[in-house]
């Protein structure tokens, strides 16, 4: 073959779909622990794009020097991220390799809340007072200092991991124990990774994120996405709305200037931008912000909304060209509603044929089958489905997705807690 091929760095389930893959084009790179557990060749066999499964420990400090020298002659026309752990590699690697990306130092700073909070912060971002910490003792001193609810997270995990907010400093310990245990299952490798600890001021407001697609630091296209929540402890997505159901176009556009903030103070290159916010009494709250796309089904939502091909104009951007002008205002709705189930064994699901013919249906997943067990809800993998639907605006798109989630019937024989 003479065409460069295309880098992709973490294997996504919709990978081999993507329309914009030319057969023969890609080369993914995975850990092998993780091709391993989730069976990655086994969903990659017989997809027309893949050129090359290579298995490599990319997570490794660098890795991605080793592999450039490993593999000096590959010359690809673009390398991108699709995962949130991918992301320094990837950057790192385009660099060595000469094409568009996000910046080793901000794909860096962007991995690391700890390390984000300083840099946007000296940039003016508002915050949360936040600090490492690496026992409940150093929770405690950093609570006597900033009273009121607070936020304990890992500084370099994902997806909500080993996250909770805690209004009062009860179980504190019990606490810790628990969001220091991480299980990621098949989406990490098995070797000891290093953990570090956040605490911080939990800020009650709405919550919001901006998507942005950057070609060499300016911005190409923007969004603003709704957030809504599970109720309980932690912070797990229960939906999204595009554009943002509600928001105002002074809100809107604040959001966006304070993203277009941050990936300044990163010294972000080109790629796309997840950012997320908590806006408090009108002032927004950096929660944090990822070099990559975003998860949830957004890209699909803001392709939908938009009438747009984000990941068209994405590709375009990473090999260094500038898509066709994109649209500043959505044309419709979109929104994305996660299933909700009580932990237990799954006895029965029911309506899930009649639901797909609600109005506005886009899609309908449903992770369960009778016999399965649904954990309790600790992070964002342990969600058992999603909507998506379609709307004349993102209101109407959620009241679709809402009504197709209420259709939908999951009986578990209840359990006081499923780990």
């Amino acid at each position: 073959m003479t065409e460069q091929p295309w880098i992709i760095v973490g294997f996504v389930n919709v990978l081999p779909y993507i329309k914009e893959f030319a057969p023969g084009s890609v080369i993914v790179i995975d850990e092998p622990d993780v091709i391993r557990k989730g069976d990655v060749k086994a969903a990659l066999e017989g997809a027309s794009m893949l050129r090359e499964l290579i298995e490599w420990e990319y997570q490794l400090p660098a890795s991605a020097d080793e592999f450039f020298n490993t593999y000096p002659d590959l010359d690809p026309a673009l390398v991108s991220p699709l995962v949130e752990y991918a992301t320094p590699f990837a950057a790192r690697l385009a660099e060595r390799y000469g094409v568009p990306g996000a910046g080793a130092g901000a794909a860096q700073v962007l991995r690391d809340k700890s390390l984000l909070r300083k840099v946007s912060r000296a940039a003016g971002v508002p915050n949360p007072a936040s600090r490492e910490v690496t026992s409940p003792d150093e929770v405690r001193e950093f609570a006597a200092a900033y009273p009121g609810s607070l936020v304990l997270k890992p500084a370099n995990r994902q997806a909500s991991v080993g996250t909770k907010v805690m209004h009062s400093l009860d179980g504190l310990d019990a606490a810790w124990e628990e969001c220091i245990k991480q299980d990621e299952g098949n989406l990490v490798p098995d070797r000891d990774r290093e953990l570090r600890m956040l605490i911080e001021q939990f800020v009650k407001g709405e919550e919001y994120s901006v998507e942005l697609l950057v070609r060499e630091g300016e911005v190409l296209f923007s969004n603003v996405t709704g957030k809504l929540l599970f109720a309980g402890p932690r912070p797990i997505e229960l939906g999204h709305t595009v554009p943002a159901a509600g928001i105002s176009a002074e809100l809107s556009e604040l959001l966006v200037a304070q993203t277009e903030t941050v990936i300044r103070s990163v010294g972000f290159g080109s790629g796309i931008i997840h950012c997320e916010w908590i806006v408090s009494e009108g002032t927004p709250y950096l929660v944090e912000c990822a070099g990559r796309f975003p998860g949830d089904g957004i890209p699909m939502l803001i392709e939908e909304a938009y009438q747009i091909n984000l990941a068209r104009d994405f590709y375009t951007v990473m090999q260094g060209g500038r898509p066709e002008p994109m649209p500043r205002q959505a044309s419709g709705g979109a929104a994305v509603r996660f299933m909700e189930a009580v932990p237990g064994e799954v006895v029965s699901i029911t309506g899930v044929e009649e639901a797909r013919e609600l109005p506005g249906v886009l899609s309908l997943t449903l992770k369960l089958t009778p016999g399965d067990t649904v954990r309790e809800l600790r992070s964002s993998w342990d969600r058992v489905g999603s909507v998506m639907a379609r709307g004349a605006d993102s209101l109407e798109a959620l009241r679709n997705a809402e009504a197709v989630v209420a259709a939908v019937g999951i009986e578990t024989t209840p359990a006081t807690a499923v780990n």
